[in-house]
C-alpha cells in the first residue's frame, strides 16, 4: 500500500443540545475528517478529534490542519505501508500532536483492513460482536433538568451514567442523583477541575457507590493523582493524564488509577490504543473506550476498540442520535438491551456520505504526496 494522496475537511456539526463541562460549553462540534488515497484506488477514512479550542487539550482544528498540512506530508511522501502497526513510527518526528497522528493512522488502519476484506475489530482481537453504551451527561441549569435528561437515556436503554462534575456542581448533584437512581451505574467526570487540597470532596463521594471518579485532578499530573487514590476506595480513572503507552505504565507504578479511559484520538490512533489496553490487560488494571464527540467516522474505530478483552466498563460510545440530527455517516444505533453493534464490512464499518459532508465542510484540502 503506497499513500498517495491526503484530503482533509473540516466540518463543523451543530450538536442537538448544548454539551458543558468544567472547561466550557459547545454548542457546535468542530474536526477534521481525514481520507487517505492508496495505489489501486484503495482509500481509509480517520477522524481528528481536536475541537475548535484548546479547552480539553492544547490541541485544536487549528493546529492539527497545520501539523497535517505543512509538517507531516513531508515524511509521508509515498509511504509505503505493509503493516500499520509501524505507520506511526514514521511521524515519531512530530512531537506530541497526537489528535492529528490519529487521524491520519486510523485512515491507513480503515484502507488496510479494506485491502484484506476484514473488519478492522477483527484485525485487532476483538472478542465481541456487540459493546456496551454508556452516555456522558453534562452539566445543566439545574439538578431537576439534570434528573430529567437522565431518566431520557435510561428510558433509551443507556447502561451506564457518567455526569460531568466542577466545584460548586459536585457532592450535593451527586447525592441527589444517587437517591434518585440508587441502582444505576454511575460515574463522575471533573476534566481535572480540582486539586489535591479538595480531596474531602472526593473522600465523601466514597459512600455512594461510584463506578469510579474520572480525572479529577490536573491534566498532566501522576503524582498527586496516586496521592489521592490511596485516601480513596473509588478507583480513580486518568483520561487527559494518559497521552501515551508510557503514561499507563507511568500511572500503575505510580498507583496514580485504578482505571484506564482510552480515548484514540488522545493517544495517537488505533496502534497505542491497542498498546494502553495490552499494557492494562497484563496488569490487571481495566479499561474502558472514551468519546469526544465524535462524528459516525470516528465513532466507528471507538467500537472496534471496545471489543478488545480488557475492556470490561460500559463505553463513552452513545449512538449518533444522541449528538446529531443527521451524522455524516450511516448512524450508529443503541439496541434495546444497551449496546450498539458491531460493523462486520470490511474496514471500521462507514464512510461518510457525500451529500451529509457537504452540509458540515468548513474548509476543505487536498495534499497529493
Amino acid at each position: 500500500m503506497r499513500l498517495r494522496r491526503i484530503e482533509l475537511y473540516h466540518v463543523a456539526m451543530r450538536l442537538k443540545s448544548r454539551f458543558e463541562t468544567s472547561f466550557g460549553a459547545s454548542v457546535d462540534r468542530h474536526g477534521i475528517l481525514v481520507k487517505a488515497s492508496f495505489d489501486g484506488g484503495l482509500e481509509g477514512w480517520g477522524e481528528v478529534t481536536a475541537d475548535e479550542g484548546p479547552w480539553y487539550s492544547y490541541e485544536t482544528v487549528g493546529t492539527a490542519w497545520l501539523a497535517l498540512t505543512e509538517y507531516m506530508p513531508p515524511i509521508l511522501s509515498k509511504a509505503e505501508v505493509t503493516e500499520p502497526r509501524s505507520f506511526i513510527d514514521l511521524l515519531n518526528r512530530v512531537r506530541g500532536h497526537n489528535m492529528a497522528k490519529a487521524g491520519i493512522e486510523e485512515a491507513v488502519w480503515d484502507a488496510y483492513a479494506k485491502s484484506l476484506g476484514k473488519p478492522l475489530y477483527e484485525l485487532l482481537g476483538g472478542v465481541r460482536d456487540r459493546i456496551v453504551s454508556g452516555v456522558s451527561v453534562g452539566i445543566q441549569d439545574s439538578v431537576d433538568e439534570l434528573l430529567k435528561v437522565i431518566g431520557s437515556y435510561l428510558e433509551a436503554g443507556y447502561r451506564r451514567i457518567k455526569i460531568k462534575i466542577k466545584p460548586g456542581w459536585d457532592l450535593a448533584v451527586v447525592r441527589r442523583v444517587r437517591r434518585e437512581y440508587p441502582d444505576v451505574p454511575l460515574q463522575v467526570d471533573a476534566n481535572a477541575a480540582y486539586s489535591l487540597s479538595d480531596a474531602a470532596t472526593f473522600r465523601e463521594m466514597d459512600d455512594l457507590g461510584l463506578l469510579l471518579i474520572e480525572q479529577p485532578l490536573d491534566y498532566d499530573d501522576l503524582v498527586d493523582h496516586a496521592k489521592l487514590q490511596r485516601e480513596l476506595r473509588t478507583p480513580v480513572c486518568l483520561d487527559e493524564s494518559i497521552k501515551t503507552p508510557a503514561d499507563a505504565r507511568r500511572a500503575f507504578e505510580l498507583g496514580s488509577c485504578r482505571v484506564i479511559n482510552i480515548k484514540p484520538g488522545r493517544v495517537g490512533g488505533v496502534t497505542n490504543s491497542v498498546a494502553i489496553h495490552d499494557f492494562c490487560r497484563l496488569a490487571g488494571m481495566p479499561v474502558w473506550i472514551g468519546g469526544m464527540l465524535e462524528t459516525g467516522v470516528g465513532r466507528g474505530v471507538q467500537v472496534a476498540l471496545a471489543t478488545l478483552p480488557n475492556v470490561k466498563l460500559p463505553n463513552d460510545i452513545s449512538a449518533s442520535d444522541r449528538y446529531y440530527e443527521e451524522d455524516v455517516t450511516e448512524p450508529w444505533v443503541l439496541n434495546r438491551d444497551g449496546t450498539i453493534s458491531v460493523r462486520k464490512s470490511p474496514g471500521i464499518g462507514v464512510e461518510p456520505i457525500e451529500e451529509r459532508l457537504v452540509k458540515h465542510v468548513v474548509k476543505h484540502v487536498s495534499i497529493e504526496l
